[in-house]
């Protein structure tokens, strides 16, 4: 399996098509830009139009979010087809998915949900990364997800979860330092003894989001990873923790 992540070592955006026209005049504004599988993943069109530009100009992330990796039922083989095909055409510095499941029995729940911290799910979430590297021929990157309850059955600390994935399948890590502080805040816990536990040395590219909080009865309040609000001073102090641990990161 070739390195981690070839993603350069600086700052990168999520792709909008609003971005368009700024990327293309300078390109030097950033490092990388990250897209959505899905949402490449027809024949043609504008969006293809764009990404052909912007991916001879600089690198590019390939994040998934619909490969329900961490499911109970085997991975939905047309869907990680058309995946192999977009990484065939564009040659992507860095692919990913999230540790999570939206799919069962055929059905779609829009969503990306939690699994069970178990040996189990463990056993049969590294047979689903296996497969995903076997058909990309590429190691891929797996990314904490943003959770607001526990599962009964989880005998594993997330983070313990994802280095033995990632021991297991030879995957790299995404570490979401946002969904850091939205689930352990969630939980309870102390987001900087998290990273403690984390297997640094397997991550190959983080992200930075913002979320909300919505207020509970009883006075307690609920993260909500919405990908709408600013990025909080929580993670970034996480990020510059992360960094004085590691050097700069994609």
């Amino acid at each position: 399996m070739p390195t981690i992540s070839h993603l350069p070592p600086g700052a990168g955006v999520g792709f909008k098509p609003q971005h368009f026209d700024d990327i293309v005049e300078d390109c030097g504004r950033v490092d990388f830009i990250e897209v959505h599988a899905e949402n490449y993943m027809g024949d043609g069109g504008l969006p293809h139009a764009r990404l052909g530009q912007l991916r001879q100009r600089t690198a590019l992330s390939v994040h998934g979010v619909g490969l329900s990796i961490g499911g109970a039922q085997a991975l939905d083989e047309s869907h990680l087809q058309r995946l192999a095909r977009l990484c065939d055409r564009y040659e992507p510095h860095s692919v990913s998915e999230h540790l999570a499941w939206s799919t069962h029995d055929g059905a779609w729940f829009g969503d990306l949900l939690p699994l069970p911290y178990s040996d189990t799910a463990l056993a049969r979430t590294a047979a689903h990364v296996d497969r995903v590297q076997e058909v990309l021929q590429r190691r891929v990157l797996i990314e904490n997800p943003s959770t607001y309850v526990e599962l009964r059955g989880s005998a594993l600390e997330e983070s313990h979860f994802m280095a033995e994935l990632s021991r297991r399948s030879g995957c790299g890590l995404l570490l979401d330092l946002n969904n850091v502080v939205v689930s352990c805040r969630n939980r309870g816990t102390e987001p900087i003894e998290y990273l403690r536990g984390f297997a640094l040395e397997r991550v190959g590219e983080v992200h930075l989001a913002g979320h909300s909080v919505q207020p509970l009865g009883e006075g307690g309040t609920l993260r909500i990873d919405d990908h709408g609000s600013p990025v909080g001073d929580e993670a970034w102090a996480l990020l510059a923790w992360l960094t004085a641990q590691r050097g700069p990161l994609p």
